[in-house]
């Protein structure tokens, strides 16, 4: 029996092989990206590369993969739990986005927070991109969806994000992992069985993705 012996008998030799040759980026590694990364590793893809600059503090641990760590650089601890993937200690701007290269890579999974930079991904990369709306002050799991952003509602972030893509004439076809749940009124709260389940969706529509290729 081997680590990727219940893997290999869902997906079949041929599917398993693509999913061991695919190259993916994810950028952000936090309550989101940190269970796409483990989901991804431990499903065969381990040609990933992660991307964030933050460290680790005691208000992660209620949501983020490694986060007892306190003090130390997310991509460094993520390395440790995780050795064959890559890393990039690099915070996620509009700049690094315009200035760097992803094309070579067949997915882009963006678990960032930030607004501008996350534009710029969709405008630059939306055909091999898989994004997220928010996650955080929500608890129901259930609510979780892939859908067009264009039909996005209840979500006062991403629906930022789509008024700047009309602003600047974006119109083509693009999805999101999207809450429907209406967002508690809190300033900071979050809930790992929600961030979890968005780094898991995340997760199981990259690995189809892969398999769809042809």
């Amino acid at each position: 029996m081997t680590q990727y012996a219940r893997s290999q008998s869902l997906f079949g030799d041929s599917a398993f092989k693509k999913l061991q040759n695919a190259k993916i980026i994810i950028l952000g590694v936090g309550g989101v990206g940190s269970f796409a990364l483990d989901g991804l590793y431990r499903t065969g893809v381990t040609n990933i590369t992660i991307v964030d600059y933050d460290k680790f503090d005691i208000s992660n641990q209620n949501r983020q993969i490694g986060s007892e760590a306190t003090g130390v650089l997310k991509i460094d601890r993520l390395k440790e739990l995780y050795p064959k993937i890559n890393t990039i200690n690099k915070r996620i701007d509009t700049q690094w986005v315009q200035q760097t290269d992803l094309s070579s890579y067949d997915l882009i999974l963006d678990a960032i927070d930030d607004i501008y930079p996350k534009i710029e991904l969709i405008k630059k990369y939306h055909t091999k991109l898989i994004s997220t709306a928010g996650s955080a002050k929500r608890t129901d799991p259930t609510k979780i969806e892939y859908i067009s952003i264009w039909k996005t509602y209840n979500d006062p972030f991403i629906r930022k994000i789509r008024n700047y893509l009309k602003k600047d004439n974006f119109k083509k076809k693009f999805k999101v992992i999207f809450s429907s749940e209406t967002p508690i009124n809190t300033e900071n709260g979050s809930f790992v069985g929600v961030t979890g389940s968005f780094g898991l969706t995340m997760c199981s529509i990259a690995i189809n993705k892969i398999l769809s290729k042809q």
